[in-house]
């Protein structure tokens, strides 16, 4: 049970530090402008993203969130990394590109899979 709590610690945190350095690097990164360009993207979609992923990952650090948030950011997450591999891939970005979307979705499941097996999502609550 200890590991579990360890890791579960470290692969969230790792996703929460990730996710803020994110936050600022889709606002106060003017590459990241171009890097939407290059890939098809709207401004405006870099904005509502950067937002969604501070809030996502404030969603996963304060304990005090409600449990069906976490899912919420969960999922949330779980797509953008998804959708981010996909969207350097087709736009034929260099491989490195795709590992750290990669590496956060690996870690995002970790986080999820560790929870899960320390029973912090109780069965019946949150349920829709």
């Amino acid at each position: 049970m200890k590991a579990q709590k360890i890791i579960y610690s470290v692969t969230t945190g790792l996703v929460v530090l990730g996710m803020v350095m994110s936050f600022f690097n889709y606002f106060f990164n003017p590459a990241m402008k171009e890097g939407y360009a290059h890939i098809g993207f709207p401004d405006w979609f870099r904005v509502e993203l950067g937002i969604a992923k501070l809030l996502g990952a404030l969603a996963l650090a304060i304990p005090a969130v409600p449990q069906r948030v976490k899912e919420w950011a969960y999922a949330g997450f779980f797509i953008n990394f998804l959708s981010a591999t996909f969207a350097h891939y087709f736009a034929g970005d260099a491989a490195g590109y795709l590992v750290a979307p990669v590496l956060m979705l690996m870690l995002l499941v970790a986080s999820y899979v560790a929870r899960e097996k320390l029973g912090l999502y109780r069965s019946g609550e949150g349920i829709i």
